[in-house]
């Protein structure tokens, strides 16, 4: 059962839900240009102020602490947004691409291997060898820092060889991967 300090908590709240609730949305949508997230946005504002009440509802101004959680969740969702963008323009890319008497066994030994890696791995030696992107653009394309780029790249390309043979696997994965970077530019 609640206490009478809980249960006035709780009206307040309330009360500063109702009125400030559609305020919020409205300031989260201006903020992302996303009407469908700005109410998610909003009640994630209001979830946190709710956790840190006792603390908003002593501040000064606890409209103005809701407005920056709610700019903050917004400049956070933006950023995601161009993250995921960065990354499906770098793996969905509109190169054509274009080669004589393709080695198809080698290919599809490759992009099987290639599969069997976890997601980071994968992206790391992907992005380093197909697209010939600078360990540094690496990085800032999936957002981990340069030396998980390199672990990363070195595991990857170790679990490769072991999977597709320490002999010919370098031959293979850069004969394969440098289909797609024919396509483009070398970019260092």
């Amino acid at each position: 059962m609640g206490t009478v300090v809980d249960d006035a908590a709780s009206v307040e709240f309330h009360a500063f839900f109702e009125r400030h609730y559609a305020e919020l949305s409205r300031l989260a949508h201006l903020l992302t240009g996303e009407a469908d997230a700005a109410d998610d946005l909003a009640a994630d504002a209001l979830l946190a102020l709710w956790h840190r009440w006792d603390r908003v509802r002593a501040a000064d101004h606890p409209v103005a602490y809701a407005r920056g959680v709610v700019a903050n969740l917004a400049r956070t969702r933006i950023r995601s947004a161009v993250r995921e963008r960065r990354r499906i323009a770098l793996f969905w890319s509109q190169r054509e691409e274009k080669t004589e008497n393709p080695d198809v066994a080698g290919v599809v030994d490759v992009q099987s291997a290639l599969r069997r890696l976890p997601f980071r791995k994968r992206a790391c030696v992907v992005l380093r060898h197909a697209f010939d992107l600078s360990e540094k653009d690496t990085a800032l394309a999936l957002g981990v820092s340069v030396g998980t780029v390199k672990s990363q790249t070195s595991k990857g390309m170790a679990e490769l060889q072991k999977s597709l043979g320490a002999q010919g696997a370098r031959q293979k994965m850069h004969a394969v991967m440098a289909r797609t970077s024919e396509a483009g530019g070398r970019d260092r």
